[in-house]
């Protein structure tokens, strides 16, 4: 299914409950997601439980989220790899960015959530380990605007197409904000990137608003993503809100033809914007 014709019901992904064997609970590859490049998985591993991944010509970034698992890539293992219990915890996670071509084993070594983004892979093939101290973290915007960003993949990182972001965004502010979108390729004003948001909240019982619309109005649906829910993105400007007392944490995730990211502010916002779009990202 092309992205224009993704149907609004579709962009919304309830949090499915874990597999009780492997812990893979979200499983979207392309064809499941209804685009063409990003892909995404997330499993929730008690300690010693594990999943193997056969190789593919798809670049792929394993995140370990929470906990701590040791990642066998081939015939060469990375113990202990992991910075936080919580993704509220402060430092960014280690990211296993790995080439096409790779067989993956993943083992918890605590109580672990790991997150996996892949797409097409494209001229950079290099399998490395990127450390959470050389991930940048910013803060953005200022007053309601202002929300924390790591850096996890940008595009100052070498890659093939993907690209990864976290964002913190404290209760009652907004982020990635204001609207932007980035579903035409125009560059250098604008990329076409398809974009994967996967969601936690520092309480349980936390939620957050989100809009995807279009300028013409075709596309124009607001949800309530909770924990461990997923929203897509395939095309349209996307703000996101946070209700008071609840602090939110979402995972971008996204990758396109070329990996440039340029984006256009909705004009009727646009005076809204208190953050410098070119500042390192």
């Amino acid at each position: 299914m092309r992205p224009d014709a993704l149907a609004e019901d579709q962009l919304h992904r309830r949090a499915p409950d874990p597999d009780e064997r492997s812990g893979l609970a979200h499983d979207l590859p392309p064809e499941a997601a209804g685009w063409d490049y990003v892909g995404f998985a997330e499993y929730l591993l008690t300690p010693g439980q594990g999943f193997e991944r056969p190789r593919s010509e798809r670049e792929t970034a394993i995140i370990v989220l929470e906990g701590a698992a040791t990642i066998s890539l081939d015939a060469r293992a990375y113990p202990s790899l992991g910075s936080r219990d919580s993704v509220f915890d402060g430092p960014p996670p280690p990211v296993m960015l790995i080439a096409p071509g790779t067989d993956i084993e993943v083992s918890a070594e605590t109580a672990a959530t790991i997150v996996i983004g892949d797409a097409p892979a494209a001229e950079a093939r290099h399998t490395r380990l990127i450390e959470p101290d050389s991930i940048l973290a910013e803060t953005r915007g200022g007053g309601q605007t202002e929300r924390r960003v790591h850096h996890l993949l940008p595009p100052a990182e070498e890659a093939g197409r993907l690209l990864l972001f976290e964002v913190y965004t404290p209760g009652g502010n907004w982020s990635s904000y204001p609207p932007h979108k980035h579903d035409t390729e125009d560059p250098p004003n604008e990329s076409y990137l398809e974009e994967l948001y996967y969601y936690r909240f520092a309480r349980p019982e936390g939620f957050a608003f989100a809009r995807v619309y279009t300028a013409d109005g075709a596309l124009d649906e607001a949800f309530s993503p909770q924990e461990r829910d997923v929203v897509l993105i395939p095309r349209g400007y996307h703000p996101v809100g946070q209700p008071a007392g609840y602090d939110g944490y979402y995972l971008n995730i996204m990758a396109g033809p070329n990996r440039d990211w340029n984006f256009t502010f909705d004009p009727a916002h646009a005076w809204l914007s208190d953050w410098d779009p070119k500042s390192p990202r």
